[in-house]
């Protein structure tokens, strides 16, 4: 199926540290960042008042957005004896309150005209995941990057997946083709075990015993894809309907229901990971329960051979396994190191790209194994990538190790 690409969301793409004199209020109070490295994305000539979507994003909170505007000039314009000297203004706006100096600053330009200011901590995974989709060159302290054209990249799953975390809802131009799978849903989502039969079922050329990378993300991919389309006819056929309350607007009717949206998005996520590895799995006939109970009311997603064994003080430890499943860590994977305390060495499968080395590092410090499949572990730093294990590498481990029962 046809993807998308990047460049139909973006133009172009400008990032650099932000400075004291723009990022703290006691420093200064102009509200403008230095420009001269955006001259390549904005142009030569003034513009005033381009609407701007202001986003601050770090790895534990929940984001804000908020819209705004920006206007860029030369304040050099009429010193024609003096160079350019081009900045960017901003009003004062919730995200501006919340930048601090040395956090990255990423300003991009859409093809409708518009422009996204993006502030993220430095070193934090959302700088990690930016970097990688944007194709940023590394960065000193000082140093800034721009270009005026972004790449004609293919969105694949990690794309999609990062585009989604700054409110970009990229859609494949040929998703209307899975239409037909969803004319017996209607207009109700059936469960999300019988969505992601559905997802694996439309795949008739992919089977468990293949790559199991390639199928757990063509499997993930495919589900992503029909619950993007099964939502978007959930959300237009309510809209149709509108949120009027006896000739007023049901406002608390919208709100409940823009928040059941996000809350599906979010859950859904997870179980689809875990039903698909579920199959993966019993494809290929490997002994395991998922979500078993250990001690304390744990309940780890994935054990292995079971939990008769685990509960069985003269089984070899050795041979036991655990799996935690995150389609996002953020800062829950520490969850998964109290989950099973006969396993010291613990294991957590994750889809989400370009996790910080600060966090990578973490894990290692605390012997978990971060399991993260071949496509995406493009997203990460040469140095992170030594130290991961793809999904094909853990089911390995796993037969091995139940060879020997």
């Amino acid at each position: 199926m046809k993807q998308g690409l990047l460049s139909d969301y973006f133009d172009g793409i400008a990032v650099k540290r932000l400075s004291a004199v723009e990022a703290d209020p006691q420093k200064s109070h102009q509200h403008e960042f230095a420009g001269g490295h955006l001259r390549g994305i904005f142009g030569e000539d003034d513009r005033k008042d381009i609407p701007t979507r202001f986003i601050w994003l770090n790895d534990e909170q929940e984001g804000i957005s908020e819209p705004g505007m920006v206007s860029w000039y030369d304040s050099r314009r009429k010193q024609t004896h003096r160079g350019p000297e081009y900045r960017l203004y901003y009003a004062d706006n919730p995200v501006a309150s919340l930048m601090r100096p040395g956090d990255s600053f990423f300003v991009a330009t859409r093809p409708d005209g518009s422009v996204m200011v993006i502030v993220v901590p430095a070193g934090s995974t959302v700088e990690s995941q930016l970097v990688w989709l944007f194709g940023i060159e590394t960065q000193s302290e000082k140093d800034f990057f721009a270009k005026n054209e972004v790449d004609d990249s293919r969105l694949d799953f990690a794309a999609r997946y990062i585009l989604d975390e700054i409110g970009i809802d990229a859609e494949e131009p040929e998703a209307d083709k899975l239409d037909g799978l969803l004319e017996k849903y209607g207009t109700k989502f059936p469960t999300t075990a019988e969505f992601s039969k559905l997802a694996r079922e439309s795949l008739k050329d992919v089977s468990a015993e293949d790559d199991a990378d390639k199928v757990l993300m063509a499997w993930m991919e495919r589900e992503e894809l029909l619950f993007r389309r099964m939502e978007r006819r959930v959300v237009t056929d309510r809209l149709k309907s509108g949120f009027m309350s006896a000739d007023a607007a049901d406002v608390d009717g919208f709100i409940a229901f823009s928040l059941s949206v996000q809350n599906r998005r979010k859950s859904r996520a997870g179980y689809s990971l875990e039903n698909h590895l579920e199959a993966l799995l019993t494809g290929r006939k490997i002994k395991f329960q998922r979500g078993v109970e250990t001690e304390n009311k744990n309940k780890p997603d994935f054990l292995f051979p079971g939990q008769t064994e685990y509960r069985n003080p003269e089984f070899d430890t050795a041979k036991l396994t655990m799996l935690g499943s995150k389609s996002t860590c953020k800062d829950r994977w520490r969850q998964v190191l109290s989950e099973a305390s006969r396993i010291a060495h613990k294991h957590l499968l994750t889809l989400e790209p370009g996790i910080s080395e600060n966090q990578t590092d973490e894990m290692q410090a605390k012997q978990l194994q971060l399991v993260v499949p071949d496509s995406i572990q493009t997203t990460y730093k040469p140095a992170q990538k030594s130290r991961l294990m793809n999904v094909s590498q853990f089911i390995k481990l796993v037969e091995e190790r139940q060879s020997q029962l």
